[in-house]
């Protein structure tokens, strides 16, 4: 084996928190090392966030062609050329990857490509990229592993070799006929942007509605979306049995209330739910717990059952957003100067960037019912709003709930054309304990989407309390 490096700071994935980590403690003065895969930067550059909405502007624009008469253009035929759309993406990603080179040379942060596995309790062996390994240990050390797709445990899917959204992202072909497994925000996504591009798309869903953990008035309106786009839709629906391999011929059988249901396409796309990557990273020798789900086990402060070691991100069972991430190295990094922050009681918006966009922050309306609180509803469509007919774009609507003996806010959600503009304003809101009256009341640029919010609260007074059942 070879003789150990010591650095002040070892951290294990460059994702969202790791990278921010590495370039802040070297920055100040500790040696440091970052031990990266593959995804320089992880996931969100390169294979999810950014790639992935790069792809849906790009099938966006596709739509927008189409619809060219309606807004008094002459465009003649317009066809989707994947492999101009994957250069638009990978464009961009060659850009950003070259972005955190320069800010890991900047910093001094040592990056490294290999694959760690602990072998002590603050201490990897990396089989390095290059070939070769290394034994390093740090004194502080930070777990960024992330998570990748989980592919369910139906007969013959794995086998074959379905999609995952990282295959997706690069598909340079235009599929046949996808099919979607799972109505989540992945699913979502990337079913409309493929219905867009020109495919035949079927989504397969476990549950009663898509987005489940929506209200039933989000999923119906996603439904009907779906529906109006030409994409199939077969909910409460399971896949049994898988045949063949995707980009080729496949056969799913399904059962659902209606009976048994056969569907032949040429593509699969599992969007079925996250894994973390925590299997034979050698956690077994570091004093580092996992949880039931494999997940590595923390407290409020981020801190592993282990001294000295963090985890952050995806694989320490946060919210799976690169914003909540970013939160994990902040906390990590103030509490270590100090601090007293934890993961108690955040405030954490999200946007499934569906066209429309759903967007959401606080409670829904079947958390509050959950928690058996009493709250008021103001909702409204977003036709409403008069900035969503300049863009031709009236579909969805927004609600607040209020609750019911004060005029404190306790969630927002909107589902239509830039709904994530005022799901932040009302986010701001909420931070600063705002009453919903401060927007009510509040002076808003028109036309733009934000002054919805002033017609969306001006019946406040007169709402129904609803109660929790």
């Amino acid at each position: 084996m070879p003789q150990t490096e010591r650095y002040a700071v070892l951290i294990v994935g460059s994702g969202e928190a790791g990278k921010y980590m590495a370039w802040t403690m070297a920055k100040a003065g500790h040696r440091t090392a970052v031990i990266e895969r593959r995804l320089v930067g992880g996931s969100c550059p390169n294979i999810a966030c950014l790639p992935s909405k790069n792809i849906i502007h790009s099938a966006k624009v596709a739509s927008f062609a189409k619809r060219a008469e309606e807004f008094g253009l002459e465009l003649g035929s317009a066809s989707v050329n994947m492999a101009g759309v994957q250069r638009r993406k990978g464009k961009m990603v060659e850009d950003l990857i070259q972005l955190h080179l320069d800010r890991y040379k900047a910093s001094g942060a040592e990056l490294i490509m290999g694959s760690a596995r602990f072998v002590g309790p603050r201490t990897v062996e990396v089989s390095l990229n290059g070939g070769g390994t290394r034994v390093i240990a740090g004194e502080r050390v930070f777990l960024n592993l992330g998570t990748h797709a989980g592919i369910p445990d139906v007969p013959g899917l794995r086998e074959s070799q379905p999609m995952t959204h990282v295959e997706a992202l690069d598909v340079d072909r235009l599929p046949e006929h996808l099919v979607v497994l799972g109505g989540g925000y992945v699913g979502l996504e990337l079913a409309q942007a493929f219905r867009r591009f020109g495919s035949r798309v079927t989504v397969i869903e476990r549950e009663p509605q898509l987005a489940s953990r929506e209200d039933s008035d989000v999923g119906a309106a996603l439904l009907e979306l779906f529906g109006d786009e030409g994409i199939e839709v077969l909910l409460q629906t399971e896949v049994q049995q898988v045949q063949g391999r995707s980009g080729q011929k496949i056969r799913l059988d399904c059962q659902n209330a209606n009976g048994r249901t056969v569907i032949e396409a040429t593509d699969v796309l599992v969007a079925a739910g996250r894994t973390p990557n925590t299997a034979g990273a050698g956690l077994d020798q570091t004093g580092v717990e996992l949880d039931e789900r494999a997940y590595v086990r923390v407290n409020e402060r981020l801190e592993t059952t282990a001294p000295n070691i963090w985890a952050m991100g995806d694989c320490a069972g946060s919210p799976h957003f690169t914003h909540v991430a970013f939160d994990d190295f902040r906390i990590v990094r103030d509490n270590l100067t100090g601090g007293s922050r934890t993961t108690k009681g955040r405030l954490v918006p999200y946007c499934i960037f569906t066209d429309p966009e759903l967007a959401r922050v606080g409670l829904n309306e079947s958390e509050a019912k959950s928690r058996g609180l009493e709250y008021r509803v103001a909702k409204m469509p977003m036709g409403a709003v008069l900035r969503t007919r300049t863009l031709s774009e009236p579909r969805g609507f927004m609600k607040m709930l209020i609750e019911a003996d004060s005029d404190r806010i306790l969630g927002f959600t909107a589902f239509g054309v830039e709904a994530s503009e005022p799901m932040s304003i009302v986010q701001t809101a909420m931070l600063a304990d705002l009453p919903h009256t401060a927007l009510r009341d509040a002076i808003f640029t028109h036309p733009t989407i934000a002054e919805g919010l002033t017609v969306l609260l001006s019946s406040v007074a007169t709402t129904e309390v609803r109660r929790a059942a």
